[in-house]
């Protein structure tokens, strides 16, 4: 066996062999440390509040302003998602306004707010990043109130509301969403009824008639169209209770109907862009939901 002095006399001497386990140590140290490192800490997936609704509606306003507490910032048509990480308080002094950046009073809760794009072209964008939401606690579906009475902006509104709330009525009944399959099934939704500080805005009680009766027309359209595809009596059937948004059958649709899964629609109206409460009945509402 080698003394003490035999090996650090090896060591000290040039040789091909001390290169080699000097590079292996100098490059292989850090690798192994980090692995070390890595395995031993628990990444923590902060919740997710995902803003979804049609182009021009504020959803990009109004993250803008939860992320600065100050004003929105001049936005122009998303292109891609976008995440900025925000903290909610139920206890604090400040818990019902999002302009608590330097509070340090009471808990407060990360989150991440995901602004999605809105413009047609890119709406599997938006319902993708719906798909696959970790760790999902709420929807924010930001509408215009104040265009919400034309009909051309009406109805491809409701069509887009339809979609998300079928997507989570059938998350609720499938066993979950996303990458983890034991997260919160429900997801509540609220429908955050925009510019209402305008002439034209139509109030929040005006807001969900009107897109409960134009989503009780999609659905009808839609169960028309299954009975008019020539398919079997039997599948048409099955596919059309599949694809039923809200209480089967029924020839109205409420929003009161998604509480038989277990999902709750509220409906706020307010203003991203003046002092009127709505951002802060908006922020209170995500809140108590993360």
């Amino acid at each position: 066996m080698p003394t003490f002095e035999e090996i650090v006399a090896f060591l000290m001497t040039p040789s091909w062999p001390v290169v080699i386990l000097g590079v292996l140590v100098v490059l292989g140290a850090p690798v192994l440390l980090h692995i070390l490192l890595s395995s031993s800490v628990t990444y923590i997936v902060p919740p997710t509040v995902l803003l979804l609704g049609p182009d021009n509606a504020g959803k990009t306003s109004l993250q803008t302003l939860y992320e600065r507490g100050t004003a929105p910032a001049a936005t122009h048509t998303s292109q891609a998602a976008q995440s900025v990480e925000l903290n909610a308080s139920t206890d604090s002094a400040s818990k019902t306004t999002f302009r608590n950046h330097d509070e340090s009073d009471g808990t407060y809760t990360k989150f991440l707010l995901v602004d999605t794009p809105g413009h047609g072209k890119l709406r599997n964008s938006a319902m993708g990043k719906l798909a696959r939401a970790d760790k999902l606690r709420a929807v924010v579906f930001v509408v215009d109130a104040a265009a919400l009475g034309e009909h051309d902006v009406l109805a491809p509104t409701a069509q887009y509301l339809h979609d998300v709330l079928l997507h989570l009525q059938k998350r609720a009944t499938s066993g979950g969403g996303g990458n983890n399959k034991k997260e919160k099934q429900s997801v509540p939704l609220l429908i955050a009824a925009n510019k209402t500080d305008l002439f034209t805005a139509l109030p929040a009680n005006m807001v969900k008639s009107s897109l409960e009766m134009e989503i009780s027309r999609i659905r009808a359209s839609r169960s028309k169209g299954l009975l008019d595809s020539g398919v079997g009596a039997d599948d048409v059937a099955a596919e059309e209770q599949d694809g039923w948004l809200g209480e089967y059958g029924s020839d109205k649709f409420t929003f009161g109907q998604m509480q038989e899964f277990d999902i709750d629609v509220d409906v706020l109206s307010g203003s991203v862009t003046t002092e009127q409460p709505g951002a802060e009945k908006w922020w209170w509402w995500i809140a108590q939901r993360i």
